[in-house]
């Protein structure tokens, strides 16, 4: 929420616009006096990184009256505001509305009544309302994320992962109680991530027998090799008879029935507490902008809207079409029409339900077999640097198959060991637990086939009878997918279906937005730039200058760099000269005269070869004159590692099911009279990526005009868009413009969210 705040609060100004700030929610505008403060540049500075709001929320019972409401509005006339950024869930944007609604017979009665002023009243004939969706529970409809969802995610999984060691030693049971009282998604989507063996939700409630079912279940999987059992719990969860399901009613059932030594863990409220994840924080950055420019463009005839994000796009969605979907939802629920809630909460939460029953599933279901009756052998390749996300697209690419009744194998270290026969085939329980870790269990090099080993790579996969390949990596996995079906005609064994995952913290693949492994990199990077603000409390006038990884692609210093408040960021894509970096220190000493004590810039690794960091170092020194000192920090190659946050497992999860299930589409396809597959089209060797509001699969040799090789990026790179809004926030001059796509609620395509 205080990156949201801290962008409208600094686009407003930006604009031009007089910004005030309303403590404690609607009481505070009901209260008024130091409840409402103008805001200047500065009252936001630094709180990027803050967990809650600097501006505090409250629920009000006295907004709900005609009372409330005159009050509210006599101290928004008496300051002149007829605009308002209103950040809550559904109770607090409806409620916006009913104000705006009522905002003429609310002026007419405090003139009549002579509270306020004709004239005052003149001034602020309406007003307008844009809403953003500050929820954990990610319980609005409208919108893929609401602010505040990704960061609870990532504080559940930290538990998680944290009760699996202890779990794993005592061979335990543990039952993990998260927030939704009336919405699953955190506990669908932790229980996605985090491998879990059972999960209750609300919208998918258990069956009236749900305690056999879960015990068998356990039991399977002890049977199988298994020491422990993670049960997640919705707050909300039900049966299909509407009777609350508590952890503790699932832990007497394990215990009852299993004997197995079961603890209950309840989450609670630290799910909200913590420093922000790095894309609720750019999330906030993206959406509040975007608020003011729709207040910007709003006449008296507009409707309000709520500013969401679909896939990786910005959307206004009308605010009264919005809450009336979420109340369905509420009513399909109240009504047991538990088909019509999931459908309601949008093709997103379908997939994430989809998935995890596939994933849990042990035994196939023929009717949902896509093999169709065959038996295909398909195997998974990690190539590239390693990357978070890696073990968990792995894990669900080798399940999904076991599950349409393939053998899987995996091919260790590349193509030096496809080339060498480091083959493994893969059992259900040889991938437990993978989704939790960092790097690549397969192993991972950045090699490309060559002309040396194209034949010891056809033979293995002749010799195994390799009939699908999932390539998992970044730049190097896309080049040699273009470099084998290039090589179709010399090489038959290279006509199959062949999909790549980008995967890699540098998110410089084409075909993609977005690429597994890049949110991993990015809080890494965040967190870290954290503590080195931190160090410098206390300390007066110092640059911190930090190097990111990346390449020549600019994408981690750009958006580590707006996620975590920074002034700068250096990178190959917009080229910088030593009068640029002579200007910055201009900035720098005007922003220290009006009281700033920190400045920080944030410089990729090959931003420019001869302005080095060092270089860039020893020009702040000399050209600084003594007015402020400077640090370096590379942060090296510990932006690779850590633990997979939930967005890069979630996405890896259902990308591979996604790959494994078009994998097996074209294997019908191309499949002879013998048995044989034979696959040579451009479209059976793609990558899979996010574009915009879908997820697509692009052919390869498509992409090879949308790629500079010798930089290893990319031609076009939609993060660039974003380059403005860093420099207005950090009070650089500039130009920014929305990018917000305008839309109602509707039913969306299937298969286009990533969370």
């Amino acid at each position: 929420m205080n990156s949201a705040v801290r962008s409208i609060t600094r686009m407003a100004i930006y604009c031009g616009c007089k910004v005030y700030l309303i403590y404690e929610g609607y009481e505070g505008m009901i209260e008024g006096g130091d409840f409402i403060k103008e805001a200047t540049w500065n009252t936001v500075s630094d709180i990027i990184q803050q967990g809650g709001t600097i501006i505090g929320s409250a629920r009000s019972s006295e907004f709900r009256t005609r009372e409330g409401r005159l009050k509210a509005a006599t101290n928004l006339i008496n300051r002149g505001i007829g605009r308002l950024v209103c950040i809550g869930g559904d109770g607090s944007l409806t409620g916006a509305n009913t104000f705006r609604l009522e905002w003429t017979d609310l002026v007419q009665e405090l003139v009549r009544t002579d509270r306020v002023t004709p004239a005052m009243a003149k001034k602020i004939p309406y007003i307008q309302i844009v809403g953003l969706v500050g929820s954990i529970d990610n319980d609005f409809c409208g919108t893929d994320m609401t602010i505040g969802t990704d960061s609870a995610l990532q504080r559940i999984i930290s538990s998680i992962d944290a009760v699996v060691a202890t779990a794993q030693s005592h061979q335990r049971a543990f039952v993990i109680e998260v927030m939704g009282r009336h919405c699953g998604y955190l506990a669908l989507v932790a229980a996605l991530a985090s491998e879990a063996d059972f999960c209750f939700i609300p919208e998918w409630p258990a069956p009236e027998n749900w305690r056999d079912v879960l015990c068998d279940k356990l039991s399977q999987m002890r049977s199988e090799g298994q020491r422990l059992n993670i049960i997640i719990v919705a707050e909300g969860a039900i049966d299909r008879d509407g009777k609350p399901i508590t952890a503790e009613d699932v832990k007497t059932a394990v215990k009852n029935k299993l004997k197995y030594d079961t603890r209950v863990t309840i989450l609670g409220h630290v799910q909200r507490g913590g420093a922000p994840s790095a894309f609720d924080r750019l999330l906030g950055c993206r959406m509040g902008a975007e608020a003011v420019f729709a207040l910007m463009e709003m006449t008296e005839e507009s409707e309000p809207c709520v500013i969401s994000i679909d896939g990786n796009v910005m959307v206004r969605v009308p605010l009264t079409k919005c809450v009336e979907r979420t109340q369905m939802v509420q009513k399909a629920m109240a009504d047991k029409d538990w088909d019509t809630a999931v459908a309601l909460r949008g093709r997103s939460f379908q997939r994430n339900l989809d998935t995890y029953k596939l994933l849990t599933k042990m035994r196939t279901v023929e009717k949902d077999n896509l093999s169709g009756g065959h038996k295909f052998n398909v195997a998974v390749i990690n190539v590239g640097a390693p990357a978070g996300g890696m073990n968990a697209a792995v894990r669900s690419y080798v399940r999904m198959a076991l599950y349409h009744q393939c053998t899987v194998f995996g091919i260790e270290d590349s193509f030096e060991g496809l080339a060498n026969g480091s083959f493994k085939q893969f059992k259900w329980s040889d991938v437990t637990n993978w989704a939790m870790y960092g790097g690549s269990f397969l192993g991972t090099q950045k090699s490309l086939p060559t002309a040396e080993t194209m034949p010891k790579i056809a033979e293995q996969l002749k010799k195994h009878n390799i009939q699908a390949l999932l390539l998992v990596g970044g730049f190097e996995a896309y080049h040699s997918t273009i470099l084998l079906a290039e090589a179709r005609d010399k090489f038959p064994e290279f006509c199959i279906p062949m999909c790549v995952i980008p995967c890699t913290i540098s998110n410089n693949v084409p075909g993609t937005m977005v690429s597994l492994g890049s949110d991993t990199a990015i809080n890494e990077i965040c967190q870290m730039i954290d503590k080195i603000k931190q160090s410098a409390t206390g300390t007066k006038r110092r640059v911190f200058i930090v190097e990111t990884m990346g390449g020549y692609c600019g994408y981690l210093a750009t958006l580590s760099a707006i996620s975590s408040g920074a002034d700068n960021a250096y990178i190959f894509e917009e080229p910088f000269t030593v009068q640029d970096l002579s200007d910055d220190v201009d900035v720098i000493l005007s922003k220290m005269e009006v009281g700033a004590k920190r400045y920080l810039v944030v410089r990729n690794e090959w931003a420019d070869k001869n302005l080095t960091t060092d270089f860039v170092q020893n020009l702040f020194n000399s050209e600084g004159k003594k007015q402020f000192t400077t640090r370096v920090n590379v942060l090296g190659h510990v932006q690779q590692g850590g633990s997979p946050t939930p967005f890069d497992r979630n996405m890896g999860t259902k990308l591979a099911a996604r790959a494994l299930e078009f994998l097996l589409i074209q294997l019908k396809e191309n499949l002879t009279g013998d048995n044989k597959v034979i696959a040579k089209t451009p479209h059976t060797a793609t990558l899979l990526g996010l574009k915009g509001r879908k997820v697509v699969f692009t052919p390869v040799q498509d992409l090879k005009k949308e790629t500079d090789f010798e930089h290893r990026l990319p031609t076009e790179q939609w993060w660039l868009a974003l380059r403005p809004l860093l420099r207005v926030l950090a009070r650089h001059r500039s130009t920014v413009e929305s990018s917000a796509v305008l839309e109602s609620v509707q039913e969306e395509d299937a298969d286009t969210h990533m969370f």
